[in-house]
């Protein structure tokens, strides 16, 4: 009894000691590369284990590019892994590339891996297409009605774009600058209704894939939707915008026109206000002429006749009842 703790200390001490062994000097994935004609040793092994780099993968990813006719070399798949890359997912996307007659190489792949974008992705984009849908674009013809268009575009990846290359939204954007383009140059929105096709022409015309990731198959219009007539809204916009001017200039010539009258009306209050002065004046020269003798008193009366016979002469005339109804 007193050796039994012992023994299952002992044998605690062995399971984790082989497990130790085992990890540091995987036996077993040594002899699944070499049944599968990867030839790799049991140093090279433990050595990936020392760089922290998981030997399962560097070898899964050997076996399966030995079994798919490919050559690589450890070394570079441990350099991409280090580098950060999924050495799995670029060694897929090498099978596949090969087996659909793609150029792509190792380094290649590791670049695009490296730059974010999915390269598995990539190589089956470019043999099975892919089809964007785009918002609805709004375009204006030359006769003021707005079309309303939606397009399916088609596209493949470009592999020797997809580093630096731009994205689907600048596909987006550039298709729906063909668009507003294409309708804009149009005569007639009844000419784009009867010949959507003209669009995809004008737009595929451009080459709007330059520069990018992909490269567009075709540009299909899925729907054109008449909008509002712009033109005619232009147009009563601006009517309205002249109306409020000519309204404006006329209340500005009318206030100059009660302001010019205020104005005489104040002159003439001024002028009479002289006149009335100036007649006022007139009983003290007179009575001055009397004092100094200038003036006798047969002067004043035929002064006096004088005025009654214009007063007369005015009153015939009808001058007089114009004055009379002036001065009441």
């Amino acid at each position: 009894m007193d050796g039994l703790p012992f023994i299952i200390i002992v044998g605690i001490a062995s399971l984790v000691g082989l497990w130790i062994l085992f990890y540091f000097i995987p036996v077993g994935l040594w002899f699944s590369a070499l049944v599968s004609g990867v030839k790799i040793s049991l140093i090279q092994l433990v050595l990936m284990r020392w760089r922290k780099v998981p030997p399962e993968i560097i070898v899964n990813a050997l076996i399966a590019s030995s079994k798919a006719g490919l050559k690589l070399n450890r070394d570079e798949l441990e350099a991409h892994f280090l580098a950060g890359g999924r050495v799995q997912l670029v060694v897929n996307a090498l099978i596949s590339a090969d087996k659909a007659n793609i150029p792509l190489d190792f380094k290649s792949a590791t670049a695009i891996d490296l730059a974010g974008r999915d390269v598995l992705e990539a190589v089956q984009m470019s043999v099975n297409p892919k089809v964007i849908n785009t918002p609805p674009v709004a375009a204006v013809a030359k006769d003021g009605i707005q079309l309303i268009c939606k397009a399916r575009v088609t596209v493949r990846a470009n592999i020797k774009q997809l580093v630096g290359g731009a994205g689907e939204e600048t596909i987006l954007a550039r298709i729906g600058e063909g668009v507003v383009s294409s309708i804009g140059s149009a005569q007639s929105h009844k000419s784009v209704l009867e010949n959507p096709d003209s669009i995809s022409k004008v737009v595929l015309a451009k080459g709007l894939d330059a520069g990018t990731a992909f490269e567009i198959l075709s540009i299909d219009i899925a729907d054109i939707d008449v909008g509002i007539n712009i033109g005619a809204k232009l147009q009563m916009d601006q009517a309205n915008a002249d109306k409020n001017i000519a309204q404006a200039r006329a209340e500005e010539r009318r206030a100059m026109a009660v302001a010019l009258e205020q104005e005489m009306k104040a002159k003439a209050q001024e002028a009479r206000a002289k006149v009335i002065e100036a007649e006022a004046e007139v009983p003290k020269a007179m009575a001055e002429a009397f004092r100094n003798g200038n003036l006798g008193i047969m002067d004043y009366y035929k002064m006096e006749n004088v005025k009654a016979d214009t007063g007369m002469r005015d009153s015939i005339s009808g001058k007089g009842k114009g004055t009379e109804g002036e001065k009441k």
